[in-house]
C-alpha cells in the first residue's frame, strides 16, 4: 500500500499543491469548486508563486495564495488551522488590501476588478452547521446585490463541519474537503470511487506521494508540523493561563467584599492554585467565612 501520510492542510503542503505553477490547474480546480456556478475559471495566474528554492523556512500560521483569472477578477486563498476569535476581521482587512493593492497611487478606480477571498478553516467559526458561507455587499433593506457593489466577495469553507463519508460526495466541493480533512488515512494506489471520478484529486495524491518521497520537501514538512503543534501548545498554554488569571482576580474580588482586604500570603498562594483548584476554591467560598478558614482550606488542598 501507499499512504499518503502527508497532511495537505499544512501551510507548507497547502502552497506546494495549489500556490506553484506546476500545479496551477489544482488551483483551478479548487477555486472553480467554491465559486461556481456563479464563476467558471479556465485559467490563472498566481501572482505570488511558491518557489522551494526561495522558500525554506516557514514562520507564518497562514501562507495565502493570489491569482488572477482569465477575467480579470483577484482570488485570495487561505488554509486556516488553528482558531482565532478576530479571523473575520483580519479575513475582510487582506480581502479589502488585495483589493486596493491593484491600483498604483493615481490611477483610476475603474482599474480595480473585483476581488474573492476564499478561506478554508479547520474549526468551527460560525454558530450552525453550514459547511460554505458566501458574503456580499446587499441592500439591508431589500436584499439588492447591485453590480457597482460587487467587487468583493468572501467565502468560507468551514472543514471542521463537513462529515460526509466517501460514498456522499455529489460536488467537486465535496471532494476537495473530504480529500483534504482525510488524506492521511487514503490509500493512493486505491483511491474511494467518490474521488477517482476527479482527475484533479487523483493528481493532488500523486504530489502528495511526491512530497513524501523527497528527503528535502519532507524534512520542512515534518519541521512545519512540529512548529505547528508548539503553536497549539503555546495558544493552549496562553488560553489556560488567561483563564486562571481571570479565575484568580474573581475569587480576590469576592473575598474581598465579603472578609475584606485579603493577606498577601493568601493572594500569593492563589497564585500557585490551577484552573481546576480555583474553581474548587470558589465553590468552597460558599461555606468559608473568615480568612483563617480560607488559609486551612489552602493548606489541607
Amino acid at each position: 500500500m501507499s499512504f499518503l501520510k502527508i497532511n495537505p492542510k499544512v501551510d507548507f503542503v497547502f502552497r506546494l499543491l495549489f500556490g506553484s505553477e506546476r500545479n496551477k490547474d489544482l488551483l483551478i480546480s479548487l477555486i472553480n469548486s467554491v465559486v461556481e456556478p456563479d464563476i467558471k475559471i479556465v485559467d490563472v495566474i498566481i501572482k505570488n508563486p511558491f518557489n522551494l528554492a526561495e522558500r525554506t523556512e516557514f514562520k507564518e500560521s497562514i501562507l495565502d495564495i493570489k491569482a488572477v483569472d482569465q477575467d480579470g477578477t483577484w482570488y485570495d486563498v487561505e488554509m486556516q488551522l488553528t482558531p482565532h476569535s478576530l479571523y473575520g476581521r483580519r479575513a475582510i482587512y487582506y480581502l479589502a488590501k488585495v483589493y486596493v493593492d491593484q491600483l498604483a497611487s493615481g490611477e483610476d478606480y475603474s482599474r480595480l476588478n473585483p476581488t474573492i477571498g476564499i478561506h478554508f478553516l479547520d474549526f468551527r467559526y460560525f454558530d450552525d452547521d453550514r459547511v460554505v458561507r458566501h458574503f456580499v455587499l446587499k441592500d439591508a433593506e431589500t436584499n439588492e446585490a447591485p453590480e457597482a457593489l460587487s467587487g468583493l466577495r468572501l467565502y468560507f469553507v468551514e472543514m471542521a463541519k463537513f462529515d460526509k463519508d466517501w460514498s456522499e460526495l455529489r460536488s467537486a466541493l465535496d471532494r476537495w474537503v473530504a480529500f483534504l480533512n482525510r488524506a492521511l488515512e487514503l490509500d493512493n494506489s486505491r483511491l474511494p470511487a467518490g474521488l477517482q471520478v476527479d482527475p484533479a484529486i487523483a493528481k493532488a495524491a500523486a504530489e502528495l506521494d511526491r512530497i513524501g518521497a523527497s528527503s528535502e520537501e519532507r524534512e520542512i514538512y515534518e519541521g512545519r508540523v512540529k512548529a505547528l503543534m508548539i503553536d497549539q501548545i503555546q495558544i493552549k498554554d496562553a488560553r489556560e493561563e488567561g483563564l486562571q488569571e481571570g479565575g484568580r482576580n474573581m475569587l480576590l474580588h469576592l473575598m474581598t467584599r465579603r472578609m475584606g482586604d485579603v493577606p498577601t500570603d493568601i493572594a500569593s498562594k492563589l497564585r500557585m492554585l490551577t484552573t481546576p483548584e480555583l474553581d474548587e476554591l470558589g465553590e468552597a467560598l460558599f461555606d468559608l467565612k473568615t480568612y483563617a478558614e480560607v488559609e486551612a482550606w489552602l493548606t489541607k488542598h
